[in-house]
């Protein structure tokens, strides 16, 4: 089953958390601290994998958490840092972020993007030891890693895109051109995937062609099966545009054309504006009228046209030069470049904080501060001092005492309530 869309959630591993710990020693009878560090949580890491065709395993699975890194030890000793949780995709992924639509990355290459990084382990106590507080009884809690929802869309890496209505025979002229072989048959929509086939052109060079399911009119809006599909046609070079001109489906072939290139312009107009190549396919059942009033009004818009029969392998070597030809003129195959995240306003601000009273409580948010008083132990007094001196420093007592804040009212951080003292 062919998938090219998906939805998933990554998170990277939270940090061990420092130790608190105090060094033990035969005749040593007040030893020191020697609380460790934690070590960092696993990055979550994307890698191409070239074996994978679709994206169906993610409508499964949609959950990914990296490990944790293990808490700090005594005897200074570091903990273990996690492993990394590696996902493997199709060649093509585009991973955005879900809720801004930003791109994350783009694997277009076998080189692995972190798309979520571990958070970093936190300090033992051994870091807050001073002159004054030597026996220090709290240390740091690890970081918790990056957390995102992501929006997985596979886009074919292909040199060339087959497009046209459906039963115009793409999946014919892909398979008499290269290895692939799509399911042919005479009636509408046989091909239900987009196809990849490698054109060897000469013995040193080649090129990728893909067969996109047949679109028709209303394509870019979500009718048949285009709205599925078109987003495989934006990274090709070269649109090589397939036409019944034989009108063997009761059609006009001029109408097919514009009706086609008008889809192609309502999904993107960069789309609209990619070169192209006709190939008027079955032209060995169609009389020379035909063929000559259709390429000849090709010709008349500036096209490069012919006459093919990719049943009967007629034609196919001339218009495989020009697409050679026209791809050496043309840039590579398109990149989405990544996006950078917005400044989130409390970076700027360096230890950002939002305080609202609810109900005669005051309910301090910070992010920040919740991880130190998680690390923090409130029945020692050298802890408490610290915690106190940091809510000082980063100017929450001062917008308490702003907002009115009187003896014995209660504060909230992060669920945790304590009673107001000067």
């Amino acid at each position: 089953m062919f998938v090219d869309r998906a939805e998933i959630r990554v998170r990277g591993g939270k940090g061990g958390d420092g130790c608190v710990a105090f060094h033990r020693e035969k005749y040593v009878s007040a030893g020191g601290p020697d609380g460790g560090d934690g070590g960092r949580g696993g990055n979550v890491v994307f890698v191409a994998d070239t074996n994978k065709t679709t994206l169906m395993e993610f409508k499964y699975k949609t959950k990914y958490y990296a490990p944790d890194g293990h808490p700090g030890q005594n005897n200074h000793c570091t903990g273990k840092s996690a492993e990394d949780l590696v996902i493997r995709v199709p060649l093509g992924t585009v991973v955005r972020e879900k809720e801004s639509g930003r791109v994350l990355a783009d694997l277009s290459d076998d080189a692995p993007v972190v798309i979520a990084r571990g958070g970093n382990g936190g300090w033992g106590n051994v870091h807050f030891a001073t002159p004054t507080r030597q026996i220090p009884r709290f240390a740091k809690p690890g970081l918790p890693g990056e957390e995102f929802d992501l929006l997985l869309e596979l886009k074919l890496l292909a040199d060339v895109g087959l497009v046209g209505f459906p039963n115009v025979g793409k999946s014919t002229l892909i398979s008499a051109v290269s290895a692939a072989r799509p399911k042919i048959a005479n009636y509408p929509f046989t091909t239900l995937v987009p196809t990849l086939g490698v054109v060897q052109y000469k013995q040193d060079k080649s090129f990728v062609m893909a067969d996109i399911p047949g679109l028709i009119e209303g394509a870019s809006e979500g009718v048949g099966l285009g709205h599925e599909f078109l987003r495989h046609v934006e990274r090709c070079r070269l649109i090589v545009h397939v036409v019944d001109v034989a009108g063997s489906e009761g059609r006009d072939p001029v109408e097919d054309f514009d009706l086609i290139n008008r889809e192609l312009k309502a999904f993107s107009e960069e789309l609209g504006e990619r070169p192209m190549i006709v190939a008027a396919n079955k032209s060995d059942l169609a009389n020379e009228a035909q063929v000559e009033s259709f390429c000849g009004e090709m010709r008349r818009r500036g096209y490069e046209v012919f006459a093919i029969s990719a049943a009967g392998r007629q034609g196919l070597q001339p218009l495989l030069d020009a697409v050679a030809r026209r791809l050496d003129t043309l840039p590579p195959v398109r990149r989405y470049e990544p996006e950078p995240a917005p400044e989130a306003p409390s970076l700027r601000e360096g230890r950002g904080f939002e305080i609202r009273k609810e109900n005669g409580v005051y309910v301090i948010e910070a992010d920040w501060l919740a991880r130190i008083l998680y690390g923090a132990d409130m029945d020692d007094y050298e802890s408490l001092q610290y915690f106190q001196r940091v809510l000082r420093s980063s100017g929450i007592i001062d917008r308490l005492e702003e907002m009115g804040v009187q003896e014995n009212d209660t504060i909230e951080i992060d669920g945790f309530r304590f009673e107001y003292v000067r």
